[in-house]
């Protein structure tokens, strides 16, 4: 088996630099926490064969995707459960276990299910559910029928930071939003941070604020351009099980999609034109537009509620003084489970998503409880359930902690790192919005990466990650992955293979353990990640947002209520 080259330099990771911290209520200058001559031979040690080895079990047919609340994902928390064991870490779930239970409803889209458009005069439009739509019932309930007149709201977006707001006051209560995935078009960054999307542009945001205004029903437009991936993706995404923490009243009875020309199908019943819809939508001037069409739904849902499993472990602190704070390490260790409903390969491997995420989480904990010495802080290992259901497992998380939220100093978060060779670039967005920057820039140089930004900022990445359930308790976090450049290859060679991933592999069976796959970006990643860690755990103060970010009251919030609890 090839080994990893040592892509750092022990004298360059032991080496100070002064590097400026803020913390939450002043500017201070900090010396960079050192690694330890036998801390950074622990970060050494993260082997690549070793998480080959992870990812080929957690992406085995035996596991059968790892769907939440199914058999396959529920051998991969023992699986992950053990690894923890076998490391020396102590369990952080319920009971003086590994698991935090998290409460989930299944809700299944039954095939007795119907979606039906009809406008003031022509014939009824009865769409094919997953060819032309999707769509769940998040009240939970088995049964449930929608008849309502449609609205188009734009973007359904109310952003009074932005001067934004599509819905003008409206009375939409029991009405369907017809609204348009992702924002108003922008190159200023100042205005919804130009082309990278915010939280605003993504459909769960949108499904909230259609709640949030009473309505019974949201639908959304698909455009691939606008929703970063193709109809593929939402029809697999969607075919199988949904999963929800327990509804609280108020929930859509019916929250989906349809496809680009369903929807100018829809438009021209309604004597509209989807293009210039659209284009109105673009203005702040937009106001909700009636259309002379209704919603005719008869939602029937195979309801189930389970349990599935958080994996937690933790590594005491060494200083008596901050073990009570912690650095929490995450990745998602479901998938999307077996599609009984698709013939031939039904089984949803997630290989890249996110066994390799798993893996390199496993072998951080693995290289840090070997470190003869744990680091000031606690050190927090948490393999989440239910991201590809909304990020459920982490917001079940950032609900109920094992350290209260305004003890995290940082969470690191890994997800979907491609298996292809040693990379010469990083992308951790959302670290510049932390006062923690200035470490992550000095490491990414001892560790020889270029920090690049995100390559498609438009998708929304940071919103779309576990990192971001705990970024809205005030916890400053980011996800780490790879650029595109990569040793002997060029940056069009990688943007190339992130397209094929995208286009042919995201959310989709062929993504898939192949032995041929290179871990040394995974054990790069895993390294960069032990470092970033080690030295977050080791910083005199806890972390902070920077001044004006828009989770910084969030985190002054958790910060009160721990100072409180004592």
């Amino acid at each position: 088996m090839r080994k990893l080259p040592v892509m750092i330099l022990t004298a360059a990771l032991a080496a100070g630099a002064a590097v400026v911290a803020q913390t939450g209520t002043a500017k201070t200058k900090a010396a960079s926490p050192k690694l330890s001559a036998s801390a950074a031979a622990a970060m050494k040690s993260i082997d690549a064969e070793r998480i080959r080895a992870h990812v080929r079990f957690l992406a085995h047919d035996l596991l059968e995707g790892r769907g939440t609340g199914q058999r396959g994902g529920d051998i991969a928390a023992e699986y992950i459960a053990s690894q923890f064991a076998l490391s020396g870490l102590k369990p952080a779930g319920e009971d003086n276990t590994y698991y935090q239970r998290v409460p989930l409803v299944g809700v299944t889209t039954l095939p007795q299910t119907t979606f039906t458009i009809i406008p003031a005069s022509g014939q009824p439009m009865t769409l094919k559910h997953l060819d032309e739509y999707v769509a769940t019932d998040q009240t939970q309930q088995p049964e449930n029928d929608v008849e309502s007149e449609i609205v188009f709201v734009g973007y359904g977006i109310e952003a009074p930071e932005y001067k934004w707001n599509d819905y003008k006051n409206a009375d939409l209560r029991g009405k369907a939003l017809l609204m348009l995935v992702n924002e108003p078009p922008s190159e200023d960054e100042k205005f919804f941070k130009g082309k990278a999307l915010t939280y605003y542009g993504r459909w769960t945001y949108k499904f909230e604020q259609a709640a949030r205004k009473g309505a019974v029903a949201a639908i959304l437009v698909h455009k691939t351009e606008m929703a970063s991936y193709g109809w593929n993706v939402v029809r697999s995404s969607w075919s199988g099980e949904s999963s929800f923490l327990k509804a609280k009243g108020g929930e859509l009875k019916s929250a989906g999609w349809v496809q680009l020309e369903v929807a100018r199908r829809l438009a021209n019943a309604a004597g509209k034109d989807l293009d210039d819809l659209m284009r109105q939508a673009a203005s702040s001037d937009f106001r909700p537009i009636p259309l002379p069409l209704k919603l005719k739904t008869h939602m029937v849902s195979k309801i189930r509620r389970f349990e599935s499993n958080n994996v937690i472990a933790v590594l005491p602190g060494s200083d008596t003084s901050l073990k009570d704070e912690a650095v929490v390490y995450t990745a998602h260790y479901d998938h999307l489970g077996i599609r009984p409903e698709r013939s031939g390969d039904n089984i949803y491997n997630g290989a890249s998503d996110n066994a390799t995420g798993t893996a390199i989480l496993l072998e951080v904990a693995r290289a840090f409880a070997a470190a003869p010495q744990a680091p000031a802080r606690s050190t927090i290992f948490a393999a989440v359930t239910a991201e590809e259901q909304g990020l459920r497992g982490s917001e079940y998380l950032g609900r109920k902690p094992p350290v209260s939220a305004g003890k995290i100093t940082l969470n690191l978060n890994v997800d979907n790192v491609p298996p292809i060779g040693v990379p010469e670039e990083i992308e951790v967005t959302g670290a510049e919005r932390t006062s923690f920057f200035p470490v992550v820039q000095m490491t990414a140089r001892q560790f020889g990466l270029e920090i690049k930004p995100d390559s498609r900022p438009e998708a929304g990445h940071y919103y779309r990650s576990d990192h971001f359930s705990l970024a809205r308790v005030g916890v400053p976090g980011f996800t780490v992955n790879v650029g595109r450049k990569f040793k002997d290859k060029t940056t069009e060679w990688g943007a190339e293979q992130a397209r094929i991933f995208n286009e042919q592999r995201y959310h989709q069976p062929s993504d898939e353990y192949r032995p041929e796959m290179d871990f040394s970006s995974n054990a790069v990643i895993g390294r960069f990640m032990y470092a970033l860690g080690w030295k977050a755990a080791e910083l005199p103060q806890l972390i902070a947002w920077k001044p004006g970010d828009e989770f910084e009251a969030a985190r002054q919030k958790s910060q009160g209520e721990a100072r409180g609890s004592h």
